[in-house]
């Protein structure tokens, strides 16, 4: 009898994990098919490939993508390209870029005890987790004004900076647990053997992170890759980058949902990669500390 129950438990967690699973897996799953769709598909709903709808290449042949077009002059394929080019480039630079300025916060904050007034460490951590709160909307005229100003306006280097600033609170956070859970007497040692401050982090604390870095990087990457509201915001044409590429699907008729899903899939290719290659790493640096 209790071998019943503990099966019918278990028969139960796996169909609700099955749930969720095509609860999650679903919206993947309608963009890939309605890549494949025409109008009529798509206005009537049509959801299983080859019972509801023969598959077309129309959304991937209006972005040059489909086997036909591939190996063609496209300007829609180049322009996709160096969306695509953007996006890589202001992603990895600010997740780099992060990591650095962040990975030292954290190490400070881990290591020194700090005083600003009434604010101690603990407060201080708190304060860069609450920029997270703050709306970006509300930060849209003061940074307009700036980078016109400053000429960062449509320039890579000016949106690595801000979506630099967009991550460093969650950077922080993730290498402050990190640099917490590893022991200060590994440091001592290190003191004791000559290496200096720098010498005791590049070379002892920084390897053992090195799990939690590469979560917190991963992260950073997602994080940049999918901003779409200061790319729109802080750029015209030289620093545009796919998610607002994909919101501008739109034509005489409306929306072309069709080359909307197919560049919305070709843009969800490379992290979904990432997550699946790099799952293990990911999981390992955000619960490396978590167990003593």
């Amino acid at each position: 009898m209790r071998r019943a129950k503990k099966s019918a438990g278990r028969a139960i967690i796996y169909v609700l994990l099955l749930f969720w699973t095509v609860i999650s897996l679903f919206p993947i799953y309608w963009t890939v098919t309605t890549s494949f769709k025409v109008a009529v598909d798509v206005t009537q709903g049509h959801m299983i490939p080859w019972y509801d709808y023969t598959p077309k290449w129309l959304g991937w042949r209006s972005l040059g993508l489909s086997p036909d077009t591939i190996f063609t002059e496209s300007t829609v394929r180049s322009e996709f390209l160096f969306r695509f080019q953007n996006s890589v480039i202001l992603s990895v630079g600010a997740a780099v870029l992060g990591i650095a300025i962040g990975s030292l916060a954290a190490y400070g904050l881990t290591r020194f005890e700090y005083k600003f007034g009434p604010w101690r460490n603990k407060d201080i951590s708190s304060f860069f987790l609450s920029q997270l709160i703050l709306p970006p909307v509300v930060l849209a005229m003061p940074f307009l004004v700036l980078y016109k100003q400053v000429d960062l306006f449509d320039t890579r280097i000016g949106l690595i900076l801000i979506y630099t600033l967009s991550v460093l609170p969650i950077i922080i956070w993730i290498m402050r647990d990190q640099f917490a859970a590893i022991p200060h007497e590994l440091e001592q040692a290190a003191f004791i053997d000559g290496c200096s401050v720098w010498g005791a982090f590049l070379r002892i604390v920084l390897p053992i992170a090195l799990p939690g870095m590469a979560a917190a990087f991963i992260l950073s990457v997602i994080i940049c890759w999918n901003e779409y509201f200061f790319a729109a915001l802080l750029s015209s044409t030289s620093a545009k980058t796919l998610p607002v590429m994909v919101a501008s699907q739109t034509g005489s008729q409306g929306i072309n949902w069709w080359s909307m899903a197919a560049l919305s899939t070709a843009a969800i290719a490379p992290l979904a990669l990432i997550g699946i290659f790099m799952e293990r790493y990911i999981v390992k640096g955000l619960t490396a500390g978590a167990v003593k």
